[in-house]
């Protein structure tokens, strides 16, 4: 996992991922959570992908597993765009091309320090302590 991350932006540009990291994983919770909730007949294949959509939104939200959730998400979004463009108009909006550049972005850029990937795969100081010899 430590090749993944090289570092983990910290300051302003940690707060900057935290906030995109935010926005991408309510918009999924709240459009997948309105997608499950619906009484309209939803198939077997939408609710999979609102259930999935649920799930990576968390993971967002938190922080943990981001690049990898977000390449997932963005292809996800990149293939309901290609094989159902019919979903890519009423079902979740994570299909749209703002959304999936965010995606890339976050995949590209990584967690920032303030998730949960920087407090599992963050870099760790290692202390030796001193032999005393007499």
């Amino acid at each position: 996992m430590q090749r993944w991350y090289k570092t983990f932006p910290h300051g302003l540009p940690g707060v900057g991922l935290l906030i995109l990291r935010i926005a991408i994983g309510a918009k999924l919770l709240l459009e997948a959570s309105a997608c499950m909730v619906e009484p309209q007949g939803l198939k077997l294949g939408a609710w999979v992908a609102a259930s999935f959509a649920f799930g990576i939104g968390v993971s967002f939200a938190l922080g943990f597993l981001t690049q990898l959730m977000a390449g997932i998400s963005a292809l996800a979004g990149a293939a309901i765009y290609v094989w159902h463009p019919a979903w890519a108009f009423s079902f979740l909006s994570l299909t749209s091309f703002e959304a999936i550049g965010m995606a890339f972005a976050i995949a590209l850029l990584g967690p920032g320090a303030i998730s949960l990937d920087a407090y599992f795969f963050g870099r760790r100081k290692i202390v030796i302590p001193r032999v005393v010899r007499s």
